[in-house]
């Protein structure tokens, strides 16, 4: 007997939800995308609202959202949704503070409905056979290059200039996810120095010294001014030879030598985990990635640099 599709709206339709959610929707075996709500936008073919409790109102059956919109009007649409005992899918990060995401987290469990807080970036396809292959392995150092440029992938979106909106830390916490993903364990900050246009409220290039499990140390580079070629890479050396991960994790290579990957994308497998924790009846709230951004802002050498202009 076939499984019926959940029926899943979109919240917020911004550049990430039209480039990534939709399309993995769409082509959905689990879930089937039943409408979206935005102030501003509309998809066609799609039952479109400008308001999130109209919508809700209007098509009670709607099981699941996925909220899209940015962090900083994320928790009252989340705590709206789980109270209408609705399942929740929240686009990283998955709120402002650590607070907002354990009174969710705790709000979740009391109602009985899912919650994930989704890494996409750990459904890349080396991420889990990296992991499975340090697994083994005793670790000395890792290197985070995370450089990018914020006008191709964030154009003209203020809010992450905003307090709340992360700065270089919005694609920054996609290398710590996968960082506290391959290397299971406490990581604690030890240093910090983020550098802060005088017209923003947020960081565009940070450098950081962790301290992992066994006393590995880990170096982060962020950076959100990087034009032509983009860099997203891991680097961890062992006692059995330097893993490398590239392009967020797409590849991955054992000193110099490339493994074949799973053919497989980072929001198709996304949606295939969350559509697992509903049929469980379970959810994923793992802060990790948050909590080292956070223990970063709270322990940094803060410097000031030249305005940013679009």
């Amino acid at each position: 007997m076939t499984t019926p599709k959940i029926k899943i709206a979109i919240v917020g339709l911004g550049k990430i939800a039209r480039d990534q959610h939709v399309p993995s929707l769409l082509t959905s075996d689990a879930f089937e995308l039943t409408a979206v709500a935005s102030p501003d936008d509309r998809l066609d073919g799609t039952p479109s609202f400008k308001d999130f409790e109209s919508m809700l109102r209007t098509m009670p059956e709607i099981e699941a959202v996925a909220l899209c919109t940015s962090p900083q009007v994320r928790y009252p649409l989340a705590r709206f949704a789980l109270q209408q005992l609705r399942h929740v899918l929240l686009e990283k990060p998955p709120g402002v503070t650590l607070g907002e995401v354990q009174a969710l987290e705790e709000l979740a469990e009391r109602q009985g409905v899912t919650l994930l807080a989704s890494w996409h970036s750990r459904f890349a396809p080396a991420v889990d056979p990296a992991r499975a292959w340090l697994a083994a392995r005793k670790i000395s150092r890792v290197a985070i290059t995370w450089k990018e440029d914020v006008r191709v992938w964030h154009p003209r979106q203020s809010w992450i200039w905003q307090a709340g909106g992360l700065g270089v830390f919005d694609p920054g916490i996609n290398a710590l996810s996968i960082l506290t993903r391959i290397i299971p364990g406490a990581w604690v900050v030890k240093s910090a120095e983020l550098s802060f246009p005088r017209n923003c409220e947020t960081p565009i290039a940070a450098r950081l010294e962790l301290i992992g499990p066994s006393a590995a140390m880990s170096y982060v580079d962020l950076d959100f001014l990087q034009t032509g070629t983009q860099t997203w890479d891991i680097d961890v050396d062992t006692d059995a030879g330097r893993l490398a991960l590239s392009l967020g994790a797409s590849l991955m290579s054992i000193d110099g030598r490339p493994l074949d990957m799973p053919q497989s994308a980072e929001y198709p497998n996304l949606y295939a985990h969350f559509a697992a924790l509903v049929r469980q009846g379970a959810s994923d709230v793992d802060v990790s990635p948050l909590r080292l951004v956070a223990d970063a802002f709270l322990c940094a050498r803060r410097l000031t640099v030249a305005p940013f202009i679009e």
